[in-house]
């Protein structure tokens, strides 16, 4: 009978968790996270190599992993699909079990040296979301529809983290309003297109941006890559 290999990166995750509220996601964290799973330094690096930085970023993708969990196994079917998407939102911040967790990553990644790669986490778990929700946009509204969502979903989670409500419910209600104000944009939309006078402006432009696809999928068995493990 063999023994189950270790999952090192998990348990670097787990124990790191144990210090970011006092010392933020840091080297400090880091390095404190490997003393405690006692592993050589050389291959918690190998698995992190930016230390705390991949840390924080394999923290927030594992979020990202628990909500499709979430998502996957809900009963939708008769659901507005307005409401889901609030439904995805409040899921990837309900699953959240430290708050403090998020506040340092949200810290961090306020930092200019690091903005980029939390837009791109952003990004990431608005991509998750319309992706779970069965989103088949090939074109100019991938990107939108990404856009939007990363703006309402950003939004909320600031709002969320100095929320003392019973419940978060002021949150959720943040929620709900960013939302219908995302909904009204819809609605002038369509209103713009049956305009006199719009109507072929607006069809013209929609023609040269359907040209604009959303990026390939990459492939994962291929050489040459490496991803932050989850």
């Amino acid at each position: 009978m063999t023994d189950t290999p270790r999952d090192f990166a998990t348990e670097i995750l787990d124990a790191a968790l144990m210090h970011v509220p006092f010392d933020g996601w840091s080297e400090t964290a880091f390095k404190a996270a490997i003393a405690d799973v006692d592993i050589a330094p050389a291959l918690a690096r190998g698995l992190f190599p930016r230390g705390a930085i991949d840390l924080a970023t394999a923290y927030h993708r594992r979020g990202d992993d628990a909500m499709i969990a979430a998502l996957d196994a809900r009963d939708m079917s008769d659901i507005r699909f307005r409401d889901k998407v609030a439904l995805a939102v409040r899921l990837r911040l309900e699953l959240v079990e430290d708050k403090e967790a998020v506040r340092r990553g949200a810290t961090l990644f306020a930092l200019p040296m690091h903005a980029a790669e939390g837009a791109k986490l952003i990004w990431g778990t608005a991509d998750c979301i319309w992706t779970a929700l069965g989103d088949d946009s090939r074109d100019i509204n991938w990107y939108t529809k990404r856009a939007t969502l990363s703006g309402v979903y950003s939004s909320t989670v600031l709002y969320w983290l100095g929320d003392d409500s019973l419940d978060n419910e002021a949150s959720w209600a943040f929620l709900d309003r960013r939302i219908d104000d995302v909904m009204q944009i819809e609605k002038v939309k369509a209103q713009v297109r049956k305009a006199p006078g719009f109507g072929r402006f607006v069809k013209g432009a929609e023609t040269v941006l359907s040209r604009i696809k959303p990026p390939k999928a990459r492939r994962d068995d291929l050489p040459g890559g490496w991803t932050v493990p989850r």
